[in-house]
């Protein structure tokens, strides 16, 4: 799981992506809005959430550099709070914005 972590750490994001996703960490609903994201039913631990929503992440981030059409801000920004969120409940700290 360190290495998960470190693997965020390292990863640069444009600063405005990442400001905006830090401010909807506070309205983040796990139940809610993971469910949604990753289209199951039932949850998983944060820790086999995560490496799920990098990857998911990084897809978005290739199609937002590609200049694809088919890119979608919001899809981008739900899963970057997710993955923010999730992460912060490995590391045991509480959201801020």
């Amino acid at each position: 799981m360190t290495a998960i972590l470190e693997t965020l750490a390292l990863t640069r994001r444009p600063r405005l992506l990442v400001r905006a996703a830090r401010f909807g960490i506070a309205e983040y609903n796990r139940n809610r809005d993971l469910r949604r994201i990753l289209r199951g039913e039932t949850l998983p631990g944060p820790s086999d959430a995560l490496p799920r929503l990098i990857d998911m992440e990084a897809a978005q981030e290739d199609t937002r550099k590609r200049g694809d059409a088919a890119y979608s801000i919001a899809r981008h920004l739900e899963i970057l709070i997710a993955l923010m969120a999730e992460s912060r409940l490995i590391r045991g700290t509480t959201p801020q914005v």
